[in-house]
């Protein structure tokens, strides 16, 4: 195995800040993608999908998360459905464990050796870990696999978007990537609820009561309104400032260059069913 100090510079460099991985482990995002990544990983509503599995867990590990990164080397060195790589299963383990992570050991094959892994997800799957299918998911599979409250709170969505004139799968597929329909998550930088929604933004559009779905539903899709219009309803970029704030995409003149900020857009795309439709382009 390489040294872990290695190991935790390149996570350094794969995440682009520096690595507090309990902190990651807590946010309502990463813990969304887990699940959605986990779902795809066992054919939970979605159908098993190894590929899609992977893409989900490498957006949880960008956020930082040692989880993600176990679990992108579980799915390469077990998934039948992937050709056997080995040494790349190792170098994800090796990364997840030098995290802290000490699920990662047990799927480790010391009789290989570690691949050297290159930047980010994007590298992944540039090794042949892609198929056409690969970005397929199917929201209302997965949603009928959810607890009642979460089908509760989708429900409640579809119901209120004809209100706000907001497009009912993109909210949802926003609530899918923030808190997973969570109505109690508050993320380390207090967003909280279903929408996660920030203090100032739940002042700017009247929230009193954030962990009220239906408040904070209502107070999320008067801001992706206004978002709408802001950014001429170019979805893209209207996912990509709820993520990163308005200002950080009129600063880089569209899609800011931030990994999670980048990953947060496509998988939004993705559940929302509208990657097809879109031509994704980064700054």
């Amino acid at each position: 195995m390489k040294p872990f100090p290695r190991l935790l510079l390149l996570a350094t460099a794969f995440l682009g800040v520096s690595v507090h991985a309990a902190q990651f482990l807590e946010a309502p995002r990463v813990q969304a993608a887990l699940e959605q990544g986990l779902a795809a990983e066992r054919g939970k509503g979605v159908g098993r999908n190894p590929w899609l599995a992977i893409r989900l867990y490498c957006d949880a590990a960008t956020m930082g998360s040692p989880e993600g990164f176990m679990r992108i080397g579980r799915v390469l060195a077990t998934s039948p459905g992937l050709p056997r790589k080995p040494e790349l299963a190792n170098a994800y383990l090796a990364m997840a464990a030098s995290l802290g992570s000490e699920d990662a050991l047990r799927y480790y094959d010391a009789r290989h050796g570690n691949a050297e892994l290159q930047g980010d997800c994007d590298a992944l799957t540039g090794t042949g870990y892609t198929e056409s299918g690969e970005a397929a998911f199917n929201m209302a599979a997965y949603l009928s696999k959810q607890p009642i409250e979460q089908q509760r709170i989708a429900r409640l969505i579809h119901k209120l978007a004809p209100k706000y004139q907001v497009d009912a799968s993109f909210v949802l597929a926003i609530a899918l990537a923030e808190s997973n329909l969570n109505p109690a998550a508050v993320s380390p930088k207090n967003a909280q609820g279903v929408m996660q929604l920030i203090p100032a933004t739940q002042e700017r559009f009247g929230v009193r009561q954030p962990f009220d779905p239906e408040r904070n539903i209502m107070g999320a899709m008067a801001y992706i309104r206004w978002l709408e219009r802001r950014f001429a309803g170019d979805w893209r970029l209207v996912a990509a400032a709820y993520n990163a704030g308005e200002g950080a995409v009129d600063r880089h003149a569209g899609i800011p260059p931030y990994a999670e900020t980048q990953q947060y857009v496509r998988r939004v795309m993705r559940f929302a069913g509208m990657a097809a439709k879109e031509t994704m382009r980064f700054n």
